[in-house]
């Protein structure tokens, strides 16, 4: 491996550079602490920045990992791990808000946030995926049984029937009604 000179691992360090990732890690002497070039943390003083080539050498130098960027574990990416945890929420309450809002506070970040984090990782946010679980079992419950539509609603987190078929609608361009009795046909007519 090219060893990096001192010039380029420090602005790799100022830039935050993920691509130097694995090429060489960094400790701060005041903290005790090793990370990656990637690491999010506040800027050292140039002064108190030591530089190695792996996380052993860091180590035995007597340095722990760093808590934020995690350099001892070989993948480590909190914002993938932030949006799944949000998606399994969301996939196991979709049917009770207050709950869901509750849980996804658990995660520690703001809505705002959370909804930058998820979008990056699943192309949407979190109200969007919410949406589209509660049409797909709406779907579901439409297509494969005969229950009320009003208890489809509340089935799936609406309190209004309402808001439910307006909801419905805008997802799908049809009613509930409707939807339902475009199935029953494609099926007879299959």
């Amino acid at each position: 491996m090219k060893r990096l000179s001192e010039a380029t691992m420090w602005q790799a360090l100022l830039d935050c550079d993920p691509s130097y990732d694995g090429q060489f890690f960094y400790a701060v002497k005041t903290v005790g602490a090793y990370c990656r070039p990637s690491c999010k943390s506040r800027a050292p003083l140039r002064k108190n920045v030591l530089y190695f080539q792996t996380a052993a050498e860091a180590e035995q130098a007597g340095l722990r990992p760093c808590k934020r960027c995690r350099p001892d574990l070989e993948k480590y990416n909190p914002a993938a791990r932030l949006a799944g945890q949000a998606k399994k929420l969301i996939d196991g309450h979709f049917d009770k808000r207050a709950r869901l809002q509750a849980e996804l506070k658990h995660l520690g970040i703001s809505q705002s946030h959370l909804a930058v984090v998820f979008r990056q990782h699943y192309g949407l946010t979190p109200v969007q995926y919410l949406g589209h679980v509660r049409e797909r079992r709406a779907c579901a419950l439409l297509e494969n049984t005969s229950m009320p539509i009003t208890d489809i609603a509340a089935t799936i987190g609406f309190e209004s029937l309402a808001s439910f078929y307006a909801f419905f609608k805008k997802q799908t361009g049809t009613s509930p009604a409707k939807f339902r009795q475009q199935a029953h046909c494609s099926v007879i007519a299959d």
